[in-house]
């Protein structure tokens, strides 16, 4: 079969056997690219499979994509060179150094994610239970960065004036600013969470506006589930200058309550039933023993008032409630062996005479 004439024909002023050359050259390079890049990263992998360390082996798990599309670049380019477009080498120049441009900032995008354990040791600094949230943060703000410096090398690459256009923007940048105040109010906001560590995930917290446990702290809002199971998510700017209750921090909870027993009680029953309150709870294993008061400091209307002031050692809700529950009980025992009553609101009404 005779492809001369085949071979001498012209496409848009170009020989087909180039065209045919150029597109079996970018196809081997796209239908090849992963053997050929097993192929160069193979003595790689060897040496690092020797060594103790994984950061060789992070290195070159962040190499072989970006590897990967530079073999389609390369492949493209030497097709391009069976194409000779003389108007359309400038164009195919900056193409090549966009593409170019772009993998490196790919391969330092990559290296952000694959190596943000090196964050964790910046993040550490804010504590164990914050730490999550900051790395999260860098890691968010670092790739934000690599992206725009990105942008703004490849348009450079083309002649675009990169800083010119930037102070172009002018009343347009300002009235961006303006609009975006509120989203840098809650970034610095959550770096003040971050950096005072008010709270943290879990945390039983109450303000003004909400009170409920922490379940999630974003860069722009934190996430509240209250007791009755809504989620409120409030902007960081505004829980930074908020004042915060963090009941969760607790070192114990206090108790503080009154009795009353009747007026027909003895000095004798009193002075017992103080003696007795006292040495129970100073005996309680859950009542934490710094502060213990137990005092007969008043007269009330209908009642003898006996002051009780002391403390849990438990600061969680329902094993405060649990030793409350006993105390109470060990009270009442205590009231009624010593042959006392508890009061109860009552008047009485003395009549001098009644009308005849």
């Amino acid at each position: 079969m005779n492809l001369q004439p085949f071979l001498e024909y012209t496409l848009l002023g170009l020989p087909v056997a180039h065209i045919t050359i150029a597109l079996a050259i970018f196809l081997f390079a796209l239908l090849f690219k992963n053997i050929l890049a097993a192929i160069i990263l193979k003595p790689f992998k060897t040496i690092a499979k020797r060594t103790k360390t994984t950061t060789d082996d992070k290195l070159i798990l962040v190499a072989e994509e970006p590897l990967k599309f530079s073999i389609i670049l390369v492949g493209a380019y030497i097709a391009t060179l069976w194409l000779p477009f003389s108007n359309f080498d400038r164009v195919v120049d900056l193409i090549i150094k966009s593409f170019i441009t772009f993998m490196i900032f790919w391969i330092l995008y990559r290296i952000v994610d694959s190596f943000s354990n090196i964050f964790n040791f910046f993040s550490s600094k804010f504590g164990k239970e914050l730490s999550e949230d900051i790395q999260h943060f860098m890691i968010k703000t670092m790739r934000a960065l690599i992206i725009v410096l990105g942008i703004m090398a490849v348009l450079q690459e083309w002649g675009i004036n990169v800083s010119a256009f930037v102070a172009s923007l002018g009343l347009g940048g300002l009235a961006f600013a303006l609009a975006a105040k509120d989203t840098v109010a809650n970034l610095f906001g959550s770096l003040v969470i971050f950096t005072d560590r008010p709270f943290k995930v879990g945390d039983w917290i109450e303000t003004p506006a909400v009170e409920g446990m922490i379940e999630e702290i974003g860069i722009r809002s934190t996430k509240i589930r209250t007791f009755a199971q809504a989620l409120v998510s409030m902007p960081n700017a505004t829980l930074a200058n908020t004042p915060i209750t963090n009941w969760s921090r607790m070192g114990k909870r206090r108790v503080k309550t009154r009795l009353g027993l009747t007026y027909n009680t003895s000095v004798e029953q009193m002075q017992m039933i103080l003696k007795e309150i006292k040495a129970m709870l100073k005996k309680h294993p859950d009542v934490h023993q710094e502060t213990i008061l137990v005092s007969f400091d008043e007269f009330d209307n209908s009642a003898l008032s006996i002051f009780l002031y002391f403390f849990t050692k438990t600061t969680v809700w329902l094993e405060y409630l649990h030793v409350r529950e006993d105390v109470n009980f060990k009270i009442m025992e205590i009231v009624a062996r010593n042959g006392a009553q508890f009061a109860f609101p009552s008047q009485t009404l003395y009549v001098e005479s009644l009308p005849k």
